[in-house]
């Protein structure tokens, strides 16, 4: 049997899985996010800052998903947030059936909000669907302004964009607007947020969105 074969009856699989999520969650009244990057652009801190601005506003859980070591789900459980930890233990990736087990785990009656922090990775993650309403890829200002031409997968697949490290501008050599052209070249229907986790420069907006297109889903 050819590879392609098997990879493709691999994916397919996992579609299942993750549609039965996807219901599941819908069912419940939890939006969900599977936010992706590569290693350093600042996801957890992302995650922190999103929590913090969140408290008390709306109920948020947390798969945090890394190859070894609990330390960013020990971060995010800090919080407050319902927090489950997932290590793949050399995956570059998450898959429908670990973050299945992981909601298995996870107390999910007063959620109306689920993150799933991937592992950081900008090329598998974009071809596993995990259950998730809405696909966002963070890129950071200390990365280098090629990535959407490197990955165009991944920004392709996203439905939003944020650039994070804004505070850090003055001292890289990036430039911001041909990210930006980059990104919407591939994909014109993505959005973007411009932040700085370090300042809080632009956090209200995404904060503020994400409660709106949260509220969007309980009403459909």
């Amino acid at each position: 049997m050819p590879k392609v074969t098997i990879a493709q009856n691999i994916l397919a699989a996992n579609d299942t899985i993750a549609e039965d999520i996807q219901q599941m969650l819908r069912a419940r009244g939890i939006y969900t996010l599977n936010i992706m990057s590569s290693p350093g652009a600042g996801k957890t801190t992302l995650l922190e800052r999103t929590l913090a601005r969140l408290q008390g506003r709306i109920g948020v859980g947390v798969i945090e998903g890394d190859i070894e070591t609990t330390a960013d789900g020990e971060r995010i459980e800090a919080t407050g947030a319902e927090t489950v930890q997932i290590n793949t233990r050399g995956a570059c990736h998450l898959e429908a059936h670990m973050i299945r087990d992981a909601l298995a785990q996870m107390d999910m009656s007063h959620l109306q909000m689920l993150f799933i922090e991937n592992v950081g990775n900008l090329v598998c993650p974009s071809s596993w669907n995990l259950g998730e309403d809405l696909r966002v890829v963070l890129t950071s200002t200390t990365e280098g302004d090629d990535k959407p031409a490197k990955y165009p997968q991944m920004f392709a697949a996203a439905q939003v964009m944020v650039i994070n490290k804004l505070d850090l501008l003055p001292y890289v050599d990036y430039d911001l607007a041909k990210v930006k052209w980059q990104a919407l070249a591939i994909n014109p229907q993505l959005r973007i947020f411009e932040l700085s986790c370090r300042s809080g420069e632009g956090l209200d907006a995404w904060c503020d969105w994400l409660l709106t297109v949260t509220v969007a889903q309980h009403k459909l």
